[in-house]
């Protein structure tokens, strides 16, 4: 049997707007799960985040690294949140023997996304599927790796089946800039979209690659579908959500 545990807001505007459910599904809720795979002996999975990294000063970023996190900034509910259920995992792993799993997941996208769902890019599509203008924060210059939703599904299915219970990063190391995004957004919708800036928030990072030497050797695992590719397949899903 396995228990997997993916609950939590994930998008920004969820975490900001729900800052004490969001640690408390990080702790209680963690909690509570580890006590179902305790009960039924069965393998946990951990669906934990590059948000663990904060705003890194390594780069890469390797599941050695610690992490660079404001814990009192508007950001902190959810990255420690994390942070307190890797935490959490890991003592009951090493004082109750349960067989733990924990994925540290880099940014993912594709159909099915919420058109508002803040992330940059349903964010970017929706703009530009409508005309609107595409909003980038700061100067555009930070950078984030996307990867799309089956290749996730792919290293998720190998950790679980692997003898690895230290973290694992699973993202795509093909690094880009929110500006460069934005652009080929625009590109690949056919759109007219002009793109207008804003403040950056507060505490946003401004790298975020993967090194995912771990996933190649241990559990045979990269990222197979080609960033526009996956960009069209999601643009195709979100056009056709727009007209109906």
């Amino acid at each position: 049997d396995w228990v997997l545990h993916f609950a939590s807001p994930a998008s920004p505007l969820d975490y900001l707007e729900l800052p004490i459910k969001t640690l408390k599904v990080g702790a209680l809720g963690t909690h509570n799960a580890l006590g179902v795979a305790k009960a039924k002996a069965a393998r946990f999975l951990l669906a934990s985040t590059s948000e663990v990294y904060g705003d890194p000063l390594v780069h890469p970023q390797k599941e050695d690294y610690w992490g660079h996190v404001n814990p009192v900034g508007p950001r902190g509910v959810y990255d420690e949140a994390k942070r307190f259920a890797e935490a959490i995992t890991m003592a009951y792993h090493r004082t109750h023997g349960i067989d733990t799993r924990i994925v540290r997941i880099f940014n993912t996208f594709g159909p099915r996304m919420r058109l508002n769902d803040g992330r940059a890019i349903p964010a970017f599509i929706g703009q530009a599927l409508t005309g609107a203008p595409v909003t980038v924060f700061g100067d555009g210059g930070q950078t984030r790796s996307f990867q799309y939703i089956t290749d996730l599904i792919d290293g998720l299915w190998r950790l679980m089946r692997a003898p690895v219970n230290d973290p694992v990063n699973i993202g795509n190391p093909q690094e880009m800039t929110l500006l460069e995004l934005a652009k080929r957004i625009i590109r690949l919708t056919g759109s007219r979209s002009e793109i207008v800036f804003r403040p950056l928030p507060v505490d946003d990072p401004k790298v975020r690659q993967p090194d995912i030497t771990l996933a190649r050797s241990r559990l045979g695992w990269e990222p197979c579908v080609d960033t526009d590719d996956g960009l069209r397949r999601t643009i195709d899903w979100f056009r056709e959500a727009l007209r109906s």
